[in-house]
C-alpha cells in the first residue's frame, strides 16, 4: 500500500500544476481584456471628434444646399461631406477629387449609355456595370471613386427620364460637399495630430514591454510554452500597426492643410520617422520570441545576461515612451540600451550555440531600431551598440581581445629585442673565442 502512494502524489501534483496553468491563463487573459479596455477608451476622444467633424459638415452642406442648390441637394450635398470625413481619414483632400472624378465618370457613361440604349431596368444595370467597371479601371481599387461613378450612374438612368437637367446640379452637389468637409477638417475642427499619434502608438508600446519582460522571464526560467505565448501576441499586433499608419496619414493631413496646426509639423516628421523604426522593433521582438523559442526547444545553453539583456530592452522601451513624451532627449532609453547590447556581448563571449548566438544578433539589431526610433541617425545608433557589446565581451574574455589589440610589437618592445639579440651575439663571439685559444689534447 505505501508503494502506491507516490503515484497518487505525482498525480495530485499534476492536477495542481494544471491548476496553476489555467489560473495563469485566465489570469493573462483578464489582462488582455483590461489593456483592450484601455485602449479604446483612449480612442474613444478620436471617435468623438470624427462623429462632430461628419456631423458639422453634414449640417452646413445641407444649409448651403437648402439656401443656394436646387431641389434633392439638400440630400446629395451633405452625403457628399460625410463621405468626405468618415470614408476617407488620412487621405481627405485626395479622395474628395475622387469623389469629383467618380461624380464626372458615372455622369458622363450614364447619359451616353442613356441616349444609346434608352431607359429601364435592363438598362440601369448596364449602366451601373460599365461605370464600375470603368471606375475600377480607373483606381485600380474600390473607393470614393468607384462608389460615386455607380450612385451617379444609378441617379443618372432613373431620374433622368423623368427630372431634367439633373447632371450639372449633380456635379455642385458633390463639389459643395467635398468643399464642406474639408473646411471642417481645415479650419473649424482640426484634430490635435500629435495626440492622436499619441494614442495610436500607446497599445504597440504597451505590448513591447510587457511582452519583452515576460519572454525574458519565460527565457530565465527556460519555459518554451510561455515563449510561444509571446511569440503569439505579438503576432496579433497587426491591427494595432495598421491603426498607427492610418493615425500618420491622418496627421501628415491636417498638418499639411490645418493652418492651425502648422506649428507641428517638425514634431510630426519626428513621430513619423520614430514609427516606421517602432515597427520594425516589433519584428525584432518577434524574432527575439521565435529565436529563444528554438533556442530551448534545441535545449541549448542560455546564460544568465541573455534573458537579462531581453529584459533590459523591455525596460528601454519604456523610457523612450516617457521621454519622447514629454519631449525630453533620450539619455535614460541609450543607458539602457547600452546596458542590453553590453549584456549581449557578455552572453556572447561566455559562450552560445548556433540559435543563441542568433539571439545575440537580434538583440543587437532590436537595440540599434530602438535607438534609431528615439532620434539617432543609423551609423551613431550602430556604433553605439557595437562599442557596448565590445566592452561586454572584454569584461568576460580581456587576454583574446588585447593579444589581438597588440599583435604588432611596440618601438620599445623592438628595441628590447635588438638588444636582447646583441647580448646573445656577443656572448657567442666571446664563446667561440675561448674555444678557438683553448689547447687541443
Amino acid at each position: 500500500m505505501a508503494d502506491d502512494r507516490p503515484p497518487a502524489d505525482r498525480d495530485r501534483s499534476r492536477l495542481g500544476e494544471a491548476a496553476d496553468r489555467s489560473g495563469q491563463t485566465v489570469d493573462r487573459v483578464w489582462h488582455r481584456s483590461g489593456q483592450a479596455s484601455r485602449i479604446r477608451a483612449r480612442q474613444w476622444e478620436v471617435t468623438l471628434v470624427i462623429a462632430v467633424q461628419a456631423g458639422l459638415a453634414a449640417a452646413l452642406a445641407a444649409l448651403i444646399a437648402q439656401h443656394f442648390l436646387g431641389p434633392g441637394a439638400h440630400v446629395f450635398a451633405p452625403a457628399a461631406a460625410v463621405g468626405t470625413i468618415a470614408t476617407a481619414i488620412g487621405q481627405r483632400a485626395r479622395r474628395t477629387f475622387e469623389l469629383l472624378f467618380g461624380v464626372g465618370l458615372g455622369i458622363v457613361i450614364g447619359d451616353a449609355l442613356r441616349f444609346l440604349i434608352g431607359s429601364g431596368p435592363w438598362q440601369t444595370g448596364v449602366v451601373v456595370a460599365l461605370a464600375i467597371a470603368s471606375a475600377l479601371l480607373v483606381a485600380g481599387k474600390g473607393g470614393p471613386l468607384v462608389g460615386q461613378a455607380g450612385g451617379t450612374a444609378v441617379l443618372i438612368a432613373t431620374l433622368a427620364p423623368m427630372q431634367r437637367g439633373l447632371e450639372l446640379p449633380r456635379i455642385f452637389d458633390a463639389l459643395v460637399g467635398g468643399a464642406v468637409g474639408l473646411l471642417v477638417v481645415a479650419l473649424l475642427l482640426p484634430i490635435n495630430p500629435i495626440r492622436v499619434l499619441d494614442r495610436a502608438a500607446a497599445p504597440i508600446f504597451a505590448v513591447l514591454r510587457e511582452q519583452l519582460a515576460e519572454l525574458a522571464e519565460a527565457v530565465r526560467r527556460r519555459d518554451v510554452d510561455r515563449t510561444q505565448g509571446v511569440l503569439e501576441r505579438l503576432r496579433g499586433t497587426e491591427g494595432d500597426v495598421g491603426r498607427l499608419n492610418d493615425s500618420l496619414s491622418g496627421a501628415e493631413e491636417v498638418v499639411t492643410i490645418a493652418p492651425a496646426r502648422w506649428h507641428r509639423r517638425q514634431q510630426f516628421h519626428r513621430y513619423a520617422r520614430s514609427a516606421s523604426h517602432l515597427e520594425r522593433l516589433l519584428l525584432d521582438s518577434r524574432a527575439l520570441a521565435r529565436w529563444s523559442t528554438t533556442a530551448l526547444q534545441y535545449d541549448e545553453p542560455i546564460p544568465a545576461e541573455l534573458p537579462d539583456a531581453i529584459a533590459r530592452l523591455g525596460q528601454a522601451v519604456a523610457e523612450m515612451r516617457t521621454e519622447c513624451r514629454v519631449g525630453e532627449t533620450p539619455r535614460c532609453t541609450r543607458k539602457a540600451v547600452e546596458e542590453c547590447a553590453e549584456l549581449a556581448g557578455r552572453a556572447a563571449a561566455i559562450g552560445v550555440k548556433s540559435f543563441g548566438d542568433a539571439l545575440v544578433t537580434g538583440l543587437r539589431t532590436a537595440s540599434s531600431d530602438l535607438l534609431r526610433a528615439a532620434g539617432c541617425e543609423p551609423d551613431d545608433a550602430n556604433r553605439i551598440v557595437r562599442r557596448a557589446a565590445g566592452v561586454g565581451e572584454a569584461a568576460i574574455a580581456p587576454p583574446t581581445r588585447r593579444h589581438l589589440h597588440h599583435a604588432r610589437p611596440t618601438r620599445a618592445a623592438r628595441a628590447r629585442r635588438r638588444a636582447h639579440l646583441a647580448t646573445r651575439r656577443r656572448d657567442d663571439d666571446r664563446a667561440g673565442l675561448s674555444a678557438r685559444k683553448r689547447p687541443a689534447r
